[in-house]
């Protein structure tokens, strides 16, 4: 196909209200978790982001087996609630942090799988459980309201994070010191973790479970390869994370791949692109 082919391709899919939804959301869901992203490289939470979107499995699970009609509003509190007791659990010296995630991460995994084959009314269960690990096609299945409810919570992260942008950076680079200042750095960390147990949530119809936290973690560190100084790395990582989820879902569109899959992998080439780069300066 020539260039002119696939633009007239895309301008005939775009006609479709549900592939501008699943472009809407793509969008915000990468700028929301690129935002997080940078917060969580810094304090070595990568691997809260991975644990909680193992429990997010293991919650559509459960939601699936229920028969509930919208699995949402079921997966966020229970991953919500996931979030803080990994924060409370990380802080206890008898769990380290690293050994409650893994708990947590494998004990929701099987819990979910099992769930999903003693009870599924599925007759292809595997399809189902590969849908939700590696993300599927319902990112172009979003109805109105769902679309409206991605967008809020977007839109809340967003605001809560400018808003209290001075007190996560200080959290971020000197816990003790911030509380030596008298900013409550246990009340920030919590509210870091939720808003990732949101992130996560809404990032499983676009990439699944498995790659959500690549969704999270990558962009992130592309931008730390050349740049210095924390907002210019925050920055950079939301023009990273936008620019890879818009062209993965354009050539998933072009090309019929795997939405999850094509945006990881746009993200991949972007850190390498990056890391040459960070290496050349150098």
């Amino acid at each position: 196909m020539t260039m002119s082919e696939y633009i007239d391709k895309l301008r005939y899919y775009l006609q479709f209200p549900f592939v501008r939804y699943a472009l809407i959301v793509g969008i915000l869901i990468a700028l929301c978790s690129s935002l997080l992203g940078v917060t969580l490289v810094l304090k070595r939470y990568s691997f809260i982001g991975d644990g909680l979107s193992h429990v997010a499995f293991g919650a559509i699970a459960v939601a699936t087996v229920m028969d509930l009609a919208d699995t949402t509003w079921f997966t966020m509190p229970v991953t919500v609630i996931a979030a803080i007791l990994l924060l409370r659990t990380g802080q206890n010296a008898k769990i380290k942090g690293d050994a409650a995630i893994a708990m947590l991460s494998v004990g929701s995994l099987a819990v979910g799988y099992m769930l999903m084959n003693v009870f599924s009314t599925s007759s292809n269960i595997s399809g189902d459980v590969c849908s939700t690990l590696f993300g599927s096609t319902s990112i172009l299945t979003l109805n109105q309201e769902e679309v409206w409810l991605c967008v809020i919570l977007s839109l809340v992260v967003i605001a809560v994070f400018i808003i209290f942008y001075n007190k996560i950076f200080a959290v971020t680079f000197d816990e003790n010191f911030s509380k030596a200042t008298g900013i409550r750095a246990e009340r920030y960390n919590l509210l870091i973790a939720v808003m990732i147990a949101v992130i996560i949530v809404l990032g499983m119809n676009l990439v699944g479970s498995l790659l959500i936290s690549a969704l999270i973690i990558f962009p992130a560190l592309s931008a730390m390869r050349v740049i210095q100084n924390f907002k210019g790395v925050v920055v950079c990582s939301v023009i990273i994370s936008v620019c890879c989820a818009l062209m993965g879902m354009l050539v998933s569109i072009l090309f019929s791949t795997p939405v999850g899959s094509t945006i990881v992998v746009a993200d991949m080439v972007v850190f390498l692109i990056f890391t040459l780069i960070g290496a050349i300066k150098k």
